[in-house]
């Protein structure tokens, strides 16, 4: 392949994570989005009825019993002449960690916002995620189909909470049951829309201009004033959209509309297409790594099991960094440098699957039946490119699992291991746990939920859970040696282990008592999360 022709690759892709506060309407726009793509000819419902469908992107059993994404998921499409590489995020807390591993592979975001609640707790935190790794973000105020704030106000709280200039490119006209449109800023249209039954086809439209004498018969002379007066208070002092200010992470365009009944998400893609981010360098010890490198190098940043009950098989992500993937290519393997062929790549769209032959930067590849990758290992064909490792969260509860019936201790023990790869538990050695449990560490309740049904339904396991009374937990340097180890005082409440990757860690109840044991041991570096990762790059 030429280097103009993997240039012309690379200006193609835009590999983009959709992320929101839980409820926000994530889900339901990914699927509108896949609509308006024409990835789906039908779009699914989160809160659908046994007899209808059930999102593209939610295809976890559990997803779709309780209308929540647990796991994040690839689909890739093509639209526009572009090839769009869609990776819906789970918006629950419990979850975080995988959020955090699908931003490690973007170039961009989309933010969901409820018109009617603002920013919420997950939505600033996940932004500051976005802003630390310089990922652009482009916002999408949802739900305007129902009673919802006033644009103006929401507009400030962006700027104010987030710290971030906003421009509004469309604007919504009415709210509500009396939601009829968007006014492109932009071009100067005036998108009418008219409600499809239940959403699930592509809303039907008309554009008109602003001074359309019908808008004075459907609307009370009142209302349709002020509406004309925001529109001239945009003009005159809102912020206006910059694509540099943009790609730079300074400003957000901000898109009105409805996941639900499609009002505005044609537009948001439209433009998402043409300014979203390329494909950006990476950073292998500290020097950027372009896309368009002769080397190739890619980002392992998910594993997934059990994607397909039939087969049981293994499903390794990787994002495309740099150079040309090509099927049954060579690399190093992360662990050994002895070289690993890549064999039986997959295209991916949930969870559907077909055969690739090559794949380019922005691109994620699906790796099926290989030896145990790592989430954050880095698969080149030069053994100079390594990326900084993704970062496991710190757990904040923890609970001992056993198995009720002995016999099936092999399934455990498989299904534990298995699950610990993945990123959806972290599992924990003591030697006051006994042979036959494992200590489990998670960062929210949810994701023992989670595990319970994974080991039962996919291992055939028997798992039975009992809660521990730990809080905190803390990473030892890896300068500590056995003998420090076995010297410390721990007293009764505070507990040594290891982790699944034989680091030595410390179990508090509290955080008084991680405070105390670090004045008492001032020698000993603690560490909140594992010191082989480095949560700030």
């Amino acid at each position: 392949m030429t280097a103009a022709s993997l240039q012309a690759e690379i200006e193609r892709r835009r590999t983009f994570a959709i992320i929101s506060h839980p409820d926000a309407g994530k889900t339901t726009l990914t699927e509108k989005l896949l609509l308006y793509g024409g990835a789906i000819q039908l779009a699914g419902s989160v809160r659908a009825r046994r007899d209808q469908r059930s999102t593209t992107s939610d295809w976890m059993e559990l997803e779709q019993e309780r209308g929540i994404s647990i796991s994040s998921t690839v689909l890739q499409f093509e639209y526009g002449g572009r090839v769009i590489n869609l990776l819906d995020t789970p918006g629950h807390r419990d979850f975080s960690e995988d959020t955090f591993r699908v931003l490690a592979a973007v170039d961009s975001a989309v933010m969901v916002i409820d018109a009617a609640k603002g920013i919420e707790e997950r939505t600033r935190k996940l932004f500051e995620v976005c802003r630390m790794r310089g990922i652009p973000i482009f916002t999408f105020v949802n739900k305007l189909d129902r009673p919802a704030r006033e644009p103006l106000e929401l507009l400030a709280e962006l700027e104010g909470v987030l710290g971030i200039g906003a421009a509004p490119v469309t604007w919504p006209l009415g709210s509500g049951p009396e939601f009829r449109g968007v006014y492109d800023r932009l071009t100067r249209d005036l998108h009418l829309f008219e409600r499809s039954a239940g959403g699930m086809h592509r809303a039907p439209e008309r554009t008109t201009g602003i001074r359309d004498p019908e808008l004075r018969r459907r609307f009370s002379g009142r209302e349709y004033d002020a509406w004309l007066e925001e529109l001239e208070m945009l003009d005159g002092a809102g912020e206006t959209f910059d694509a540099a200010r943009v790609a730079n992470g300074s400003l957000t365009p901000v898109f009105f509309g409805s996941g639900l009944t499609n009002f505005g998400v044609q537009l948001l893609l439209d433009y998402f297409v043409e300014h979203g981010a390329r494909p950006q360098p990476r950073r292998s010890a500290g020097l950027p790594v372009p896309p368009d490198s002769e080397d190739f190098s890619g980002l392992v940043f998910k594993v997934q099991a059990n994607m397909n009950p039939r087969h049981r098989d293994r499903l390794t992500f990787v994002r495309v960094c740099s150079g040309v993937f090509r099927k049954d290519m060579f690399v190093g393997d992360p662990a050994t440098g002895n070289p690993v062929r890549l064999s039986y790549p997959q295209k991916l769209f949930g969870q559907q699957r077909e055969s690739l032959e090559c794949a380019y930067p922005g691109d994620i590849v699906g790796l099926v039946a290989h030896r145990a990758f790592r989430i954050g290992d880095t698969l080149t064909t030069n053994a100079a490119i390594r990326y900084d490792e993704i970062p496991r969260f710190p757990p904040e509860v923890f609970a001992y699992v056993r198995n009720e019936r002995v016999e099936r201790h092999k399934q455990l023990e498989d299904g534990l291991k298995q699950l610990a790869e993945e990123g959806v538990i972290q599992c924990f050695t003591t030697r006051e746990a006994g042979p036959e449990s494992v200590l489990l560490g998670a960062v929210g309740q949810l994701q023992f939920d989670v595990v319970l049904h994974r080991l039962r339904s996919e291992y055939g396991a028997e798992p039975r859970l009992e809660p521990a009374p730990f809080t905190r937990i803390r990473w030892l340097g890896p300068g500590t040696t056995p003998d420090q180890l076995r010297e410390l005082y721990l007293g009764h409440d505070v507990k040594s282990a290891r982790d699944d990757r034989g680091a030595p860690v410390l179990l508090f109840p509290t955080q008084w008592f991680v405070e105390y044991f670090a004045r008492e041991n001032p020698e000993l570096e603690l560490h909140a999360v594992s010191p082989g990762t480095r949560p700030d790059q």
